[in-house]
This record gives C-alpha cells, sequence and structure tokens, in this order.
C-alpha cells in the first residue's frame, strides 16, 4: 500500500514534454487574473453576493427531512463508532501503515474526503463531529437523571479562534513536520490528545462555545462549508436550512480574533507541504539529520521536526504578513477604520481550497482506494469483513501532465473567485466605485503572488 509516504503523494515533480515553457504559465495565470480584475472594475459595479447571504428558506418537506433530529443520532453515533473504530486499529492494530485503516483514514479519507462534501452540500460536519456527538450524548444522559450541568467558566471573546488556529498548527505539524506521521502508534496517542483537549474544552467553556472557537476541525470545515449554496441557522428559536448563491457566504467576512491567524494555517500549511518536497529543502533536511540518524534515530526525528516545524512557522507567518500589509495599504487608501482584515478574510477561503485540491486530489482518489480493502481488515489480521480484502486499486490513475493542468486550473480559479469576493465586498465597503477599485491594487498583487509562489511550489517538488 502507498499511504506510507501519504504527504508525498501529490503528483509533483513528474511534470514532462509539456507543450510550451513553465514559466508561460506563471505568465499566463498572472495575465488571466489582471484582465478578471479589469473585467471586475468594468462590469461588477454593485455587490452581487455582500447582502444575499441570507438566501431563501427550502421547502417545509425539505425542512422537515433535511433537520429530522434523527440524523444527528444515527450521523453521530457512526462518527463515534468510527473514532473508535480507527482509535483502536492505532493501537492495538498492526504497527505497518500498510496494513492499519488509522493512517489511511485520518489522512486521506477524514482530512481529505470531507473537504468536497461540505463545499458541496454545507456544514455536514455539525452531523458528523465524534466528539460533539459522544459529548451530546452525555448531556443528554445527564439531563435525564435530572441533573444540571453549566459550564465552568465563560470563554473569553479575546481569544476568538486562537485555540482553534493553534490546534490546527499542530495538526499540520503532525502531517507535515514529524517523520513518522503515518505510524499508527503515532495516530493512537494523537486522538487521545486531540480528544482530551477537545472534551475539556467543552466542559470548561461549554459544547457551543468550544465548538465556534477551539475545535480546529468544526472551525476548518466551517469556513470551507461557507462557500457553499446550503446553509443551516436559527431563525425565531427554529433551526433551517437555506439556499443562496454559492461564495455569499463568504461575502460578510469574519471580525472574530484569531480568525485571520486560522485562515493562514491554512494557506501556509499547505504552501509549506509543497516547500518541503522541494529537492534543495530535502538536502538540507538530510544534512541535519545525517549527524544524528545512526547514534540516536529518535535524535534525529527531533532534528528534523524542529527543521520542518520553522519552515511550516515561516510559511504560516508569511502567507499572514502578505495578507495583512495587503489589508493595510487597502486602509490606508480607502481612508477607513473598517477592520478589513476581518472584511476580506472571506477571499482567502477559496484560495485555500484550491491549494488543498492542487496538491491533494491525487492523494485522495489514488491512496483512497485503499480504504476499500482495508475497511475489511482495519486491524491487518487477515479478515475479510466487507469482502473487499483482495481489492486492487488501480495505480496512477492521472498522467504526470494532466495533474500540471488541473493544479494550475485550480489555482488560477481559486485566485479569480478570492478576487471576486473582495471586489464584491470592497463595492460594498466603500462609496465610490473609484475609491473601492483603487483598495484593491494590493490585494490584486498579493493574488498574483499568491498564484505564482503555489505553481512554482507544485512544479519544484
Amino acid at each position: 500500500m502507498t499511504t506510507i509516504a501519504l504527504p508525498l503523494a501529490h503528483g509533483i515533480g513528474q511534470i514532462q514534454d509539456l507543450p510550451i515553457p513553465r514559466w508561460l504559465f506563471y505568465y499566463a495565470a498572472s495575465l488571466t487574473l489582471v484582465l478578471s480584475f479589469v473585467a471586475l472594475a468594468v462590469l461588477w459595479k454593485e455587490p452581487r453576493l455582500s447582502g444575499h447571504e441570507a438566501g431563501r428558506p427550502l421547502a417545509d418537506h425539505w425542512q422537515r427531512f433535511l433537520l429530522w433530529p434523527g440524523w444527528r443520532i444515527i450521523f453521530g453515533g457512526i462518527s463515534f463508532g468510527l473514532l473508535v473504530v480507527v482509535w483502536l486499529a492505532a493501537l492495538f492494530g498492526r504497527p505497518d501503515a500498510g496494513d492499519n485503516i488509522a493512517p489511511v483514514f485520518i489522512w486521506v479519507v477524514f482530512w481529505l474526503g470531507l473537504v468536497p462534501i461540505v463545499v458541496l452540500f454545507g456544514n455536514v460536519w455539525t452531523l458528523l463531529n465524534p466528539w460533539s456527538a459522544a459529548a451530546d450524548g452525555l448531556a443528554w444522559a445527564w439531563a435525564k437523571l435530572g441533573r444540571d450541568w453549566e459550564p465552568a467558566a465563560h470563554y473569553p471573546e479575546r481569544l476568538g479562534r486562537w485555540p482553534a488556529a493553534v490546534l490546527f498548527l499542530a495538526f499540520a505539524t503532525l502531517e507535515l513536520a514529524w517523520p513518522r506521521s503515518a505510524e499508527p502508534r503515532t495516530l493512537a496517542l494523537a486522538i487521545v490528545v486531540y480528544s482530551w483537549i477537545t472534551w475539556a474544552g467543552m466542559l470548561i467553556y461549554g459544547r457551543r462555545a468550544w465548538l465556534v472557537n477551539g475545535e480546529a476541525f468544526a472551525v476548518y470545515f466551517g469556513l470551507l462549508a461557507r462557500i457553499s449554496a446550503f446553509t443551516v441557522r436559527e431563525e425565531d428559536g427554529r433551526r433551517r436550512a437555506f439556499v443562496r448563491p454559492p461564495l455569499s457566504g463568504l461575502a460578510a467576512g469574519d471580525s472574530h480574533p484569531g480568525t485571520v491567524a486560522f485562515v493562514s494555517v491554512m494557506l501556509g500549511s499547505v504552501a509549506f507541504d509543497g516547500l518541503s518536497r522541494a529537492t534543495w529543502w530535502q538536502d538540507q533536511q538530510y544534512e541535519l539529520e545525517v549527524r544524528y540518524i545512526v547514534e540516536s534515530p529518535t535524535k534525529a526525528d527531533f532534528v528534523s521536526l524542529g527543521f520542518n516545524f520553522l519552515g511550516l512557522l515561516t510559511a504560516v507567518v508569511a502567507i499572514g504578513a502578505l495578507y495583512s500589509l495587503a489589508v493595510y495599504v487597502a486602509q490606508r487608501i480607502g481612508h477607513t477604520d473598517v477592520n478589513l482584515a476581518g472584511a476580506f478574510i472571506g477571499s482567502l477561503i477559496p484560495i485555500a481550497l484550491a491549494y488543498a485540491v492542487a496538491h491533494y486530489f491525487t492523494l485522495l482518489v489514488d491512496a483512497g482506494q485503499d480504504a476499500i480493502f482495508l475497511a475489511s481488515d482495519p486491524f491487518g489480521k487477515g479478515w475479510d469483513i466487507f469482502g473487499t480484502a483482495d481489492f486492487q486499486p488501480t495505480e496512477n490513475v492521472f498522467t504526470p501532465n494532466t495533474i500540471w493542468y488541473v493544479q494550475v486550473g485550480v489555482l488560477v480559479v481559486g485566485h479569480v473567485l478570492g478576487l471576486v469576493l473582495a471586489h464584491d465586498k470592497a463595492i460594498a465597503l466603500f462609496s465610490s466605485a473609484q475609491t473601492a477599485i483603487r483598495t484593491q491594487y494590493a490585494m490584486l498583487a498579493l493574488m498574483v503572488l499568491y498564484t505564482c509562489t503555489g505553481l512554482w511550489l507544485l512544479s519544484s517538488g
């Protein structure tokens, strides 16, 4: 099985026989962004996304079906059961990542497979979150015993989403910086640590407060779900399902403290993933590791962890700093005291999605097939529970050149959508269309820089 090298399976670094030089793709992508910016300035005179976030409610029969309370019980129970099975497999199953379902389930099925689902259908993570399901079940049982429970503390508003950003960075560090991230025993420990932190946060601050601010995956999938045309929210004390223009869920922005940091981790982690595959980066890492790998492999692992974490943190800070600089320039041009960092943060979410798709779509398709035979033998004990143990995955589904063209297209589309969101927000914020357009010059430069950097990272593996 190929999942032992999960972070490597992006299809990058194998581009051959392209009909035009690679640098022309950089110019073409940049020109596309510039022309899109001009077209928006000429044709997009009124906000078409801002102010349309509410959407329209679905028909009553769809409301009853989609919001049936039983779905939360069914999907929550299944999700918690899967969490337990994956943890037991990681802890007691065969320690070889190729024979254990934990690595492919966590790094492929969960981490990558849920992304297109929430983008298409909305925030289904609210139904699938196993930590929330367990806490809800415990709260229900506690109430049935006639007990009242109140959070031990009020969640500090100034913290915002900083706890989620820190936990998300820790998750990215495990995935990208720790050399043994695919080992089942490592993942078993990670599940225990993350579960303990999550349930402790819910116990101290309450389930809702921690899910909104501290649960990293709730924040991650929640932000991506704002791209979707479907949403669920409360109105007059009732949960209702709505359909809205795609992307409009991002138009309102997000001024919660820590949101910019969280999105910077989303972008910076994927950018570092590409950087860490570059030959020159791996050469530097080898030079550090080789001093210790013979006498102390554990020390070599920690040296590699420190080196990669420094690179990851640098990428995250660089992404956040460049965005903050562009926002500062826009604020100075617009002569406004509005928090533009929160207002325009939605424009980075399609880019984060584009980065994720460009880097990982081959991994999802290729390694995701391994879940079919591992489902029958999750512990690596020779079982055949579902009769799929002999399934043979199709290897190399995409050719290297096809991968490159998809990556280029996805990155360009993601950044164009980012420009659309930023332009729409600027038109809504500023009374003068000319001022709104001038505030977006820095954002255009940022998008061009992000695009060219993303293409360079994808092609330098």
